[in-house]
């Protein structure tokens, strides 16, 4: 960030540091020379700017880089029509998760098997045409999530491949920014990697997504958000300090996540997500179509100082 020093006067005592959006005054001990300030002024200076500067940017992928979550519902429907999955043995009609419904457990709970297995644990194992008869021991358990899981990840993939389904507002210009001025770029996402891997080679492009210098995906770590560890194996494998990353999501438990990991993070939320409590977000955004990386960048600088 450029600074303007005002230079010290013989009779002067302290010297400003100035820059667009901050003021900091250092006072002079008296038992010091004016020279020896300013040495001190700009070694401050300079630590400040470095302990505070943006390496890395990391995506999330559904309902940041897309609004994903009704098509996610969709597949999860058809996958449960597909199967005949019934909660119930007086259930006239096969599972579906209504849009109030989904909106609440996708802001609760990260990741699709996850989400199937609380929602079974709750409402009782269902009977499928996998199983006659709900299954009652793990193994069986397991099969049937991961069966449901499998069928509506390529379910899924055929609705991206559609054509239909474009990147949100100024992802894609923001990922070029950050690429240009040499900053990391990643993608993490709690979504099974297929799937996301799909998105983005759809969404993004293929040579954006080779370009990624990290992509993690729910199948890379054993716990999903809003568990820091993917966000914490990422700064790992991007060799940058957690507090030099800064994180764009969208709802709260990607939030938890980030800061978890000690990242700073802003948030562009969607429909599904924008009565949530973001109050640890350092932004918050409807979506990123007026963002520049300088945006990011002043950001993290300002969390940094305000820590």
């Amino acid at each position: 960030m450029a600074c303007i020093t005002i230079p010290l006067s013989s009779s002067s005592s302290s010297s400003f540091i100035l820059s667009h959006t901050t003021l900091v005054r250092f006072r002079t001990p008296r038992n010091l020379s004016i020279s020896s300030t300013r040495k001190r002024l700009s070694l401050s200076v300079s630590v400040s700017a470095s302990s505070s500067a943006l390496q890395a940017l990391i995506f999330d992928c559904d309902g940041v880089i897309l609004e994903s979550e009704h098509l996610h519902r969709q597949a999860y429907n058809e996958a449960f029509a597909h199967f005949n999955v019934r909660c119930s043995s007086s259930a006239s009609q096969p599972l579906n998760w209504d849009l109030h419904f989904y909106d609440q457990l996708q802001n609760q709970i990260g990741g699709g098997k996850p989400k199937m297995r609380w929602y079974f644990k709750e409402h009782g194992w269902p009977s499928s045409t996998i199983f006659e008869k709900p299954p009652e021991d793990d193994e069986g358990r397991a099969k049937i999530i991961d069966t449901i899981q499998d069928w509506k990840t390529e379910r899924y993939k055929e609705i991206i491949k559609s054509g239909t389904v474009e990147p949100r507002p100024g992802v894609l210009r923001l990922m070029d920014e950050a690429k240009a001025s040499g900053k990391k770029l990643a993608v993490c996402s709690a979504a099974t990697k297929s799937s996301v891997i799909l998105c983005l080679e759809n969404l993004i492009g293929i040579e954006r997504f080779q370009g990624l210098d990290c992509f993690l995906a729910g199948d890379d770590v054993k716990e999903k958000k809003p568990d820091p560890l993917i966000y914490i194996t990422a700064a790992k494998r991007l060799g940058v300090s957690e507090k030099d990353c800064l994180v764009v999501e969208d709802s709260v438990i990607g939030l938890q996540a980030a800061t978890k990991a000690g990242m700073s993070c802003v948030i562009t939320y969607t429909s599904s997500t924008a009565e949530q409590d973001f109050k640890d977000a350092i932004a918050i955004y409807p979506d990123l179509s007026s963002i520049r990386l300088k945006d990011l960048e002043l950001l993290l600088h300002n969390a940094a100082i305000a820590n």
